[in-house]
C-alpha cells in the first residue's frame, strides 16, 4: 500500500495529503482546538445522518455494544477516500448491533468517518474513546480535574468534536489511580459531558468504563455496585470488565433498577479472563447476560480477522455472528424510509462498477461506500442446494458488491432466502421496485415480499417476470415485473409497481426458480430417435441491487450551473518521459439558496489532449477515468499522472441520488484546470 503516514518526516496536519483520520494525543490538542484547523478536517465529517428512527435514546430493551479494538486502531480505515486493500476488515452484521465503539489506547480516538457512515446507515451510534492510562494518564488527570473549570472546559470541547464530526458520543475509560480530592471534579467531567453531548447531539450517549471507583482505587469491579454506581447514575450506561461470574448479571440488574439495560456486560472475544472464554465460545457469555435481560459489551470481534480464523475471513466472521444471532435473536429491526436502496457492498473489494459499467478494477477498501447490509442465513455449504453469499468478486451492478446464488435446483423448483427485515411504513402512493440481476438462461431470480397491516394481516407478494403463476398458492399475490436490457452487458433489470397502503414492508426474500423448460434434444441422437437430455439442475444468479420507492419520487439534480465548484492547494511537480503529477484539492458547493442533499459523488477526469495547433482537442470524444468516491463535497486527488500531450484536465463530480440512480456525466459539475508551464 503505497499510502503512509509513519514515514521520515513528521506528519502535519496542516499540510495538504492524501486525508487521513487520526486521533488527539494531548490536552493541549485539544485545549487549542488545532483539529479543526487541520487540512483533513473537513475530510473526516461523517455525512451521513442517523436514520430518524434511532435518533432518539435507545429503546428499552437488551442492546449489543461492540467496542472496535484492533491492532492499535487506524489502519485501513484511516483513509477517509479510501484505500487500496481489498482484504481490509469490515463489519456487516449491523442488525445485531446497537452502538459501536472505536478505540484506541490514544486520549481522545476520533471515530473514522467510514465507520460513523455506515454505522448511521443502519441504524447504530458511534462513539469515540476518551482514555487515560499510566503515567501519561495520571499526568492528564492532574491537569484535567484540576478545577471544576478544567473539568467543564475539557468535557466541552469533546462534545464540541463530537457534533462536528457527526458521532453520537463517548466512551470514558479512566484508567488509572485519582487522589480522593480528584473524585468530585471527574463526577464535574462526566456530569457535563453527558449534559453538554446531549443538548447538541439528539439520542447521544456517554458511557463510563468499570475502572476507576468513587474513591479513586483503580479497581476493576466486573458489575455495577456501591463503588461505580455514582458515575452510572449521571451518564448514559457502564461497560463492566470482563472477569465477571455467572450471578454478576444479575446483581447488576438489581442495582440499575429501572436503568437494567444500561448495564453493558463486557465480553472480551480474544478470552482474556472472560466469562465462557470468548472466542467461538463469546455466546456462552452472551446466554447468560441474555437471561439475565441486561446488555451486553462484545469487546474486539476482530479476532476472527486478526488471528485469522478458517477457512477465510468472509466465512468465519458469518459464522462467529451467526452465533451470536442464535445466542442473541434479533432484538432490533432496521426502521427505514423510502426510497431504500442498496447494492450489497461491503465497502471493499476488487472492482467498481456504476451502472453496470466496470470503471475500475483497482483493488479497494472504503467502509463509507457499504451498502445496507442484507440478512443472509448462515449455512454450512453442504445444508442448502443453494448458496447465498455477497461475492466481491463476482460482476457487480454498482460499487463492488453482489449477492451470488449458486448450487443445483430441480426444474421446476424454487426456494426462498432472506435477504431483509425492517420497518417501511407505506402510503396511499403506489410503490415502485427495481432490481438488477445477471444469470444463466435456466435461472429465474425473483423478489418475495412480506407485509403486515395495522391490524396484523399478513401478505406475501411475488415479484416476478417469468410467468410463475402456477406458484400462486405459495403467496397472496404474484406481480409481473417488466424488464428490459441494462446499459452493460449481461444485466437485466425488473421493475414492478404495487399499492399498498396502509401496509408495512417488513421483509424481502430472494426466490430462486427453475422454470419448466423443455428438453433439449441431441442432434445426433446416438441412443435412439426419442432419446433427450434433460436440463441441467445448476443454477446460477447474481442480484446486483434493490431499489424501493414511491411513484412521485424522482432524482432532482441540479443541472451543473448550478454549482460553484473550485480547486486549490494546486501542486505540480516533474514526471517521468515530460510528464506532470498533480496534486489538488477540489470542492463544491451548490449557490445560494439552492438546498439539495446527496449521499455520495463519483469523481472522474477527462484528460484532453493537444490538437495541431496548439489548441486543446474539445470536439473530440474523450475517456472519463474514474478517481474515487466522494462523501463529503471535496476530494482530493494526489499524485495524478498527467502525459506531454494533455493540455487541460476536467474534474468531473457525478451527483449520486439515494435511490442509486447517478446524474448524466455530461450534465454534472465540473472543474477544468489549464496545464500551464512548470
Amino acid at each position: 500500500m503505497s499510502h503512509s503516514i509513519n514515514s521520515e518526516f513528521k506528519f502535519d496536519p496542516k499540510e495538504p495529503s492524501m486525508p487521513i483520520s487520526y486521533p488527539i494525543k494531548t490536552l493541549k490538542e485539544l485545549e487549542s482546538r488545532s483539529y479543526f484547523e487541520s487540512f483533513h478536517y473537513p475530510f473526516n465529517k461523517a455525512s451521513v445522518p442517523i436514520e430518524s428512527g434511532y435518533s432518539e435514546p435507545l429503546p428499552n430493551c437488551r442492546r449489543i455494544l461492540v467496542c472496535h479494538d484492533m491492532a492499535g486502531g487506524y489502519l485501513d480505515d484511516k483513509w477517509v477516500q479510501g484505500g487500496t486493500n481489498a482484504e481490509a476488515y469490515a463489519i456487516w452484521h449491523w442488525h445485531l448491533i446497537d452502538v459501536f465503539v472505536y478505540f484506541s489506547h490514544n486520549l481522545v480516538t476520533l471515530p473514522p468517518p467510514s465507520w460513523t457512515n455506515t454505522a448511521h446507515r443502519h441504524g447504530v451510534k458511534v462513539l469515540g474513546t476518551f482514555i487515560t492510562e499510566g503515567d501519561e494518564g495520571t499526568t492528564v488527570c492532574n491537569e484535567l480535574l484540576s478545577t471544576k473549570e478544567s473539568a467543564q472546559m475539557y468535557a466541552k470541547h469533546l462534545a464540541e468534536l463530537a457534533v462536528n464530526l457527526g458521532f453520537d458520543g463517548w466512551l470514558l475509560n479512566m484508567e488509572v489511580s485519582l487522589k480522593p480530592e480528584q473524585i468530585s471534579n471527574l463526577k464535574e467531567f462526566v456530569n457535563h459531558l453527558s449534559l453538554t453531548t446531549h443538548s447538541s447531539v439528539p439520542g447521544s450517549q456517554v458511557i463510563w468504563y468499570d475502572s476507576v471507583t468513587i474513591n479513586g482505587d483503580l479497581w476493576w469491579q466486573n458489575e455495577l455496585n456501591e463503588h461505580n454506581k455514582p458515575f452510572f447514575d449521571i451518564c448514559d450506561g457502564i461497560f463492566t470488565n470482563y472477569s465477571w461470574q455467572e450471578d454478576y448479571p444479575r446483581r447488576s440488574a438489581a442495582v440499575a433498577g429501572d436503568r437494567k439495560f444500561d448495564v453493558y456486560m463486557g465480553i472480551d472475544v480474544f478470552g482474556r479472563n472472560t466469562y465462557g472464554g470468548g472466542m467461538w465460545n463469546t455466546n456462552v457469555a452472551l446466554d447468560v447476560i441474555r437471561k439475565d435481560d441486561v446488555s451486553a459489551a462484545i469487546f474486539a470481534p476482530g479476532w476472527v480477522y486478526e488471528t485469522k480464523q478458517a477457512p477465510d475471513f468472509e466465512t468465519a466472521q458469518n459464522r462467529w455472528w451467526s452465533l451470536v444471532e442464535k445466542s442473541w435473536g434479533i432484538v432490533r429491526k432496521y426502521l427505514g424510509t423510502l426510497p431504500f436502496y442498496t447494492n450489497f457492498d461491503q465497502g471493499r473489494g476488487y472492482h467498481i462498477s456504476v451502472d453496470g459499467d466496470q470503471v475500475s478494477d483497482a483493488t479497494w477498501c472504503n467502509i463509507s461506500s457499504q451498502g445496507v447490509q442484507p440478512l443472509l442465513e448462515f449455512a454450512d455449504s453442504t445444508a442448502n442446494s443453494i448458496q447465498l453469499l455477497v461475492d466481491l468478486k463476482e460482476a457487480s451492478y454498482s460499487g463492488g458488491g453482489n449477492i451470488t446464488f449458486k448450487g443445483s435446483l430441480e426444474k421446476d423448483n424454487y426456494l426462498k432466502r432472506r435477504i431483509f427485515q425492517g420497518e417501511f411504513t407505506l402510503s396511499e402512493l403506489p410503490i415502485h421496485f427495481f432490481y438488477s440481476v445477471k444469470s444463466d438462461s435456466n435461472s429465474s431470480l425473483g423478489l418475495v415480499l412480506e407485509f403486515t397491516s395495522t391490524i396484523n394481516k399478513a401478505m406475501s407478494i411475488l415479484l416476478t417476470s417469468h410467468g410463475m403463476d402456477h406458484l400462486s398458492s405459495g403467496f397472496s399475490k404474484v406481480v409481473p415485473t417488466s424488464e428490459h436490457k441494462g446499459n452493460a452487458p449481461g444485466w437485466v433489470i425488473h421493475e414492478g409497481t404495487i399499492e399498498m397502503n396502509g401496509y408495512i414492508l417488513t421483509g424481502i426474500h430472494a426466490l430462486c426458480y427453475r422454470p419448466n423448460a423443455p428438453f433439449k434434444e441431441l442432434k445426433s441422437r446416438p441412443f435412439g430417435p426419442d432419446y433427450t437430455v434433460p436440463s441441467s439442475t445448476d443454477y446460477s444468479a447474481v442480484l446486483g441491487h434493490i431499489t424501493v420507492k414511491t411513484s412521485n419520487y424522482k432524482p432532482d439534480f441540479p443541472v451543473s450551473t448550478s454549482w460553484l465548484v473550485d480547486g486549490e492547494y494546486i501542486n505540480w511537480k516533474s514526471g517521468p518521459q515530460d510528464s506532470r503529477i498533480l496534486s489538488v484539492k477540489i470542492s463544491w458547493e451548490l449557490k445560494e439558496g439552492k438546498n439539495f442533499a446527496f449521499p455520495h459523488y463519483n469523481v472522474y477526469v477527462e484528460k484532453i489532449p493537444k490538437l495541431a495547433g496548439g489548441n486543446s482537442g474539445t470536439t473530440i470524444e474523450h475517456v472519463q477515468e474514474y478517481l474515487g468516491v466522494a462523501h463529503v463535497n471535496c476530494f482530493y486527488v494526489s499524485e495524478l499522472k498527467v502525459p506531454a500531450s494533455i493540455s487541460n484536465l476536467k474534474f468531473i463530480i457525478q451527483v449520486c441520488s439515494f435511490d442509486g440512480t447517478n446524474q448524466n456525466l455530461e450534465d454534472c459539475p465540473y472543474y477544468q484546470l489549464e496545464i500551464k508551464g512548470l
